[in-house]
């Protein structure tokens, strides 16, 4: 567990009531941006929070920018440098966008009022909220308050940023420059993002890494992951209820995954296809993407 510049997990297990969510999560990350893909219940949120000090593993290690978060002591270092957007980010109704920033940016030690005042400028205009600075969140729509969660979790320019859906209630420009700029920040740092779009995913992040049940089902990168289709996708005018998935195309017919009937010619696979054949490879019968 030498690494210092990203994450290392090592068989973490959680439980949540009777349940185990994470059933011996291992993972590497270091700089760049790593999507977590997986269905609902899989365990990325959980995983998020974990990574975020939220929550304690029940077993496992654990390292986060070359700390081991075993203590108090330990866990306040990490999130020094730590930005994490959740779920649910919890923003103060009655507060400007400024003044939600600026009271992150307090509890997150900027002590310096005109530096806060300019680090609160400062991720404001990289969500492109500069103009609804002076607006109480209650009165910004759901998407300017997605982009506000996600400011706060760029204060104070963190060496590790955990972001749980950051492009939920976004719309496709929005996505577009929020894609951006978690690239740019992917540069220089370890971005560890959930997302349920493979497609989305497969543009954006150098590493997927697939969820299914609390464990790690495929790790590496976009192009790997969509190999693991060659040879198992093709077209068809009629759905073929043999196919581990099918939906119908813009184009007319339907697409399918799964074990190519005779006479059929493949077509080249993607990154959802593999994750589709990765989630679905054990099931019978046919489903959509989802």
């Amino acid at each position: 567990m030498a690494r210092d510049d990203g994450v290392v997990a090592e068989g973490l297990v959680k439980r949540l009531g009777d349940r185990e969510v994470l059933r011996g999560v291992s993972l590497e990350l270091g700089p760049g941006v790593t999507g977590l893909l997986g269905p609902n219940g899989a365990g990325k949120s959980t995983l998020l929070r974990v990574l975020a000090t939220v929550l304690d593993p029940d077993a496992g290690r654990l390292r986060l920018l070359g700390i081991e978060p075993v203590s108090d002591d330990a866990r306040l270092r990490v999130r020094r440098r730590l930005g994490y957007l959740p779920q649910e980010p919890g923003l103060h109704p009655g507060f400007t966008a400024a003044a939600y920033l600026d009271y992150v940016a307090i509890h997150r030690e900027h002590h310096d009022r005109r530096a806060r005042q300019a680090e609160v400028a400062r991720v404001l205009a990289a969500v492109d909220l500069a103009g609804e600075a002076a607006v109480r969140v209650r009165r910004l729509s759901g998407g300017m308050r997605r982009r506000l969660a996600l400011a706060q979790a760029l204060v104070g320019d963190p060496a590790l940023l955990l972001l749980d859906e950051p492009a939920t209630g976004l719309d496709p420009e929005q996505v577009r420059r929020v894609h951006d700029l978690v690239a740019g920040l992917g540069e220089d740092r370890c971005v560890v993002l959930s997302s349920h779009d493979p497609v989305a995913a497969g543009t954006l992040c150098h590493l997927l890494v697939v969820l299914a049940e609390g464990r790690v089902v495929s790790a590496g990168p976009p192009a790997e992951l969509a190999a693991l289709a060659d040879g198992r996708v093709w077209l068809a005018e009629l759905r073929d209820p043999g196919a581990l998935a099918a939906w119908r195309v813009p184009e007319g017919g339907h697409r399918h995954v799964g074990t190519p009937p005779s006479g059929s010619d493949p077509v080249p696979p993607t990154v959802q296809d593999g994750y589709l054949l990765l989630l679905r490879g054990s099931r019978a019968g046919p489903a959509g993407p989802g």
